[in-house]
């Protein structure tokens, strides 16, 4: 029985326990992870440790030590199979039961795969674990071409990489651009300009048969129209399913994902879910029902759900941020584009640094900057008020966003200006 039982070891599960003994909570506290390794951080896998810049050491969230001289009992190798909110209890695979008093649920998300024949086949790799990423690293030195499967950051992170390695890399996006569920199209024609610039020979718009077999291994992939593109290594990046199979069958409310409320409560008694697995109302997507896959969504919804357990109130609303890395390019992004009804380019792109402003209904939503962490730092004012800011405002580079968002929270007359005109005061999101 432990007071606290925290379910996976990433950035969620161990922002719990470091919370709980940061403010002084003296109850027994456990991390469950199907992983053999103390908790690490995952966004350099696509990174800085496939590109052997960073050592797994090096990307410990804390020591291994650290766990037990604060009493955090660390369960590797061992997963949630049941979930029996009435007893309080979970199931493990190794068909051990253990108690809880408080269950946060942690376990982030799986690896979509492809359902096409070859999908399994030994070459064939995802970027979610360090195995995977110690699989791929001892592959490399045999492998000359490398199809990547999929548009979005993992996939064009590890392009980046294996570009680095001299590898002749093809990307493919099902979609008409890549990062199209993400970002806006001038940021899309960027990235894709950009890798093709490094040799990556990106198709858009096309899909998968099968993945091609010889000797046991993948040695290559056929695409829909029949073309086959020869490859030693096959690198899938479509997205992550959640981790929330044991929730959900023991009754708690979702689908994609477990739904929570503002302090991260499931529909258990008792059971919390944060990070890339809790399905929750965010006021910077108007209010629409998402999945934060970022680090920063599974640390501020990990602070909110101790707060809960120890009694507060503390509602989560923090902004999205999020990071990308690729060749010398550096992305940060506040906010959420969801539903954006208006881009806004901010500099010049061919520069190499530059910003898309998003807009929905005139008011600022978010920013992607590139190479410019000035806007990044200065745009999240901007964000978190949805200020109306005029377009012809945003794009002049001469003027900072720290002037546009003093001039819009602060003028003479009480309203907010929007050009030369005035406009009712931003709504706060609820």
């Amino acid at each position: 029985m432990f007071d606290v039982l925290i379910i996976g070891g990433g950035h969620g599960g161990a922002a719990a326990a470091l919370a709980l003994r940061q403010k002084g909570f003296e109850g027994s506290v456990a991390i469950v992870t199907d992983e053999p390794s103390a908790p690490y951080e995952r966004p350099p896998l696509s990174k800085e440790y496939l590109a052997q810049e960073k050592t797994f050491d090096r990307i410990l969230i804390r020591a291994e030590t650290y766990w037990d001289d604060r009493k955090v009992e660390l369960l590797l190798g061992e997963r949630v199979i049941a979930v029996d909110p009435a007893h309080r209890q979970v199931q493990l695979r190794s068909k051990k039961k253990l108690g809880y008093g408080s269950l946060i649920w942690a376990a982030g998300g799986a690896p979509r795969r492809l359902t096409c024949s070859g999908h399994d086949l030994p070459g064939v790799h995802s970027v979610r674990t360090r195995e995977d990423v110690d699989c791929m690293m001892a592959e490399l030195p045999d492998v000359e071409s490398v199809v990547v499967i999929g548009g979005g950051y993992i996939g064009l992170e590890a392009a980046a990489v294996l570009r680095k390695f001299g590898k002749q890399v093809t990307l493919l996006e099902a979609l008409d651009r890549v990062l199209a569920r993400v970002a806006g199209e001038p940021l899309s024609r960027f990235y894709e300009a950009e890798h093709r610039a490094h040799g990556v020979d990106v198709r858009l718009g096309t899909t998968v048969d099968c993945i091609l077999e010889k000797d046991g291994r993948a040695s290559g992939v056929r695409l829909a129209d029949g073309q086959d593109l020869p490859a030693q290594m096959v690198v899938v990046g479509i997205g992550i399913s959640p981790s929330v199979a044991p929730l959900l069958e023991a009754g708690a409310a979702g689908g994609n994902g477990v739904a929570v409320d503002g302090q991260c409560r499931t529909s258990l008694t008792d059971v919390y879910a944060i990070g890339d697995c809790a399905l929750h109302r965010n006021a910077f997507a108007g209010d629409a029902e998402v999945r934060l896959e970022s680090v920063q969504n599974a640390a501020d919804q990990a602070a909110v759900a101790v707060q809960a357990i120890l009694g507060g109130a503390e509602t989560y609303k923090a902004v999205p941020w999020f990071w990308s890395n690729q060749y010398d390019l550096k992305l940060q992004t506040v906010g959420f584009s969801l539903g954006y009804d208006e881009v806004v380019v901010r500099g010049a792109p061919q520069t190499r640094s530059f910003t898309v402003a998003y807009l929905r209904q005139g008011r600022v939503i978010a920013f992607d900057c590139v190479n410019n962490t000035k806007d990044y730092v200065q745009g999240k004012a901007l964000v978190l008020a949805g200020m109306r800011i005029s377009t012809d405002q945003l794009a002049d580079v001469n003027r900072p966003l720290k002037e546009l968002a003093a001039e819009a929270a602060s003028p003479a007359d009480g309203l907010v200006r929007t050009g030369r005109r005035a406009s009712v005061p931003p709504l706060i999101r609820r």
